[in-house]
C-alpha cells in the first residue's frame, strides 16, 4: 500500500518532470523574492528551489509561497533538521539536501515531507532505495561525471531517476533532458546572482522562457 508521503512525491515527480528545469536561487535579501517569483512565474517556470545557503531564505520561501501558492517552491541545501522545520513552516513543499543525511531524510519521510536528497555514489543510492525513494538528487553532477554516471549508476537501480545539479546548463541541457533516467535538472544560469543583485528581471523573465522553450524542444 502507498503510503502519503509516497504519494506526495509522486505527484510532486510528475510536476517536476512537466517542468524539465528548476530554477536554484540564491537570494542575499528577501525584498528580492518577490520580483524573482514574478520573473519566473511570467517566464513560463512556476517553481524555485530556494537554497538556504543564506539568511533571507526562510523569509524568501513564506513570501513567495504566499503569493503564489500554486508555485512549487521547495528549500535547497538543507543540512539540518530545524533547516527542514524553518523551511516547511514557511511554505516549502519540497525539501532537497546537497548530500545523504540519513538523519534528515528519516524526519522528513516519518513527517511525510517529499524529500531529494543527493546522492552520487551505490551506497548512497542503496540507502535511498532502502527508504523507498524514486528520485533523488545528483549533486555536484557535472564535476562526479555528468551523464554517463548516471546511466552507470542507473543501470543496477533501476527504480531510481535523477534530478541533476551542478554545472547544468543551456549548453548541456539536452545531454541530462535526452536521458530517460531524468525527471529534471536543476540550473541557476536563468537566475545567476548578479543578475538578482543587479534587480535584472526582465532578463531573468527572458532567460527563463529560453530555459522552458528549451526543455520542451529536447522533450518533443
Amino acid at each position: 500500500m502507498e503510503t502519503e508521503v509516497a504519494k506526495k512525491m509522486k505527484t510532486m515527480e510528475e510536476q517536476f518532470r512537466k517542468v524539465g528545469v528548476v530554477p536554484v536561487v540564491v537570494l542575499n535579501d528577501a525584498k528580492d523574492a518577490l520580483p524573482l517569483a514574478d520573473a519566473l512565474v511570467e517566464g513560463g517556470l512556476p517553481c524555485a528551489e530556494v537554497t538556504f545557503r543564506t539568511d533571507a531564505a526562510a523569509e524568501s520561501i513564506r513570501l513567495m509561497a504566499e503569493k503564489y501558492p500554486e508555485m512549487l517552491i521547495g528549500a535547497g541545501t538543507v543540512l539540518t533538521i530545524e533547516q527542514v522545520e524553518r523551511a516547511v513552516a514557511a511554505g516549502a513543499k519540497f525539501i532537497v539536501s546537497p548530500g545523504f543525511d540519513p538523519e534528515i531524510v528519516d524526519y522528513c519521510l516519518e513527517k511525510e515531507i517529499p524529500v531529494f536528497p543527493g546522492c552520487i555514489t551505490p551506497t548512497e543510492l542503496a540507502q535511498a532505495v532502502k527508504r523507498g525513494l524514486k528520485v533523488v538528487k545528483f549533486f555536484p553532477a557535472e564535476q562526479f561525471g555528468g551523464i554517463s554516471t548516471i546511466k552507470a549508476l542507473a543501470a543496477p537501480y533501476t527504480t531510481v531517476k535523477f534530478m541533476p545539479t551542478g554545472g547544468v546548463n543551456a549548453k548541456n541541457l539536452h545531454d541530462y533532458l535526452s536521458c530517460d533516467k531524468i525527471i529534471c535538472c536543476g540550473g541557476s544560469w536563468m537566475v545567476k546572482g548578479d543578475l538578482i543583485e543587479a534587480g535584472e528581471f526582465d532578463k531573468i523573465r527572458e532567460l527563463t522562457k529560453e530555459a522552458v522553450a528549451l526543455a520542451e524542444k529536447i522533450r518533443a
